[in-house]
């Protein structure tokens, strides 16, 4: 199955990581990755770190903000890419988180994402994506899509991200 945690609403990784944890329950082999995320940042990160061990990579240059930052971002996420790739072929589900923020930044193409979901599809792996924004051609070869919307967010307020809430 594909699966797509999308939107603009705070939970998307979230939604993956328990999506990891139920698969994991169920006696699933589960490889996890982060696209645009630098390790060591994130309460998550430790946490799958121990519980997928090299079956977790965040290997990231973090979130995209110069045009001159675009060649290393991109080298960093076709290094994810290869990750994600040779992990395919040994769990039975594969979740990149953030995978719709390189697809919309340009940093990976739609081809190299169909390409992925065929090598999973031909393989019966399952496949969780997340991210903001999902185009409408992967929402529609998706099994499953979920939209998390923002209705309130303490940010708009001043308050600077809390750990262990965003991070």
């Amino acid at each position: 199955m594909l699966l797509i945690y999308t939107g603009n609403g705070k939970g998307k990784t979230c939604a993956c990581i328990g999506q990891t944890v139920r698969a994991l329950g169920q006696g699933m082999e589960v490889a996890f990755g982060q696209f645009m995320k630098r390790d060591g940042q994130a309460g998550e990160q430790k946490m799958l770190s121990h519980l997928l061990g090299s079956r977790f990579l965040a290997a990231g240059e973090g979130f995209l903000r110069r045009g001159e930052d675009r060649i290393p971002h991109r080298n960093a996420a076709l290094k994810t890419l290869d990750w994600a790739r040779e992990h395919l072929t040994t769990v039975d589900m594969l979740i990149l988180d953030e995978t719709l923020y390189a697809l919309n930044a340009g940093i990976l193409t739609r081809e190299e994402f169909e390409s992925l979901i065929a090598e999973s599809r031909a393989q019966n792996r399952h496949l969780v994506l997340s991210g903001r924004h999902a185009p409408d051609w992967l929402i529609e070869s998706a099994d499953i899509v979920t939209e998390l919307r923002e209705i309130k967010h303490a940010w708009h307020t001043g308050l600077k991200a809390a750990l262990g809430i965003e991070f």
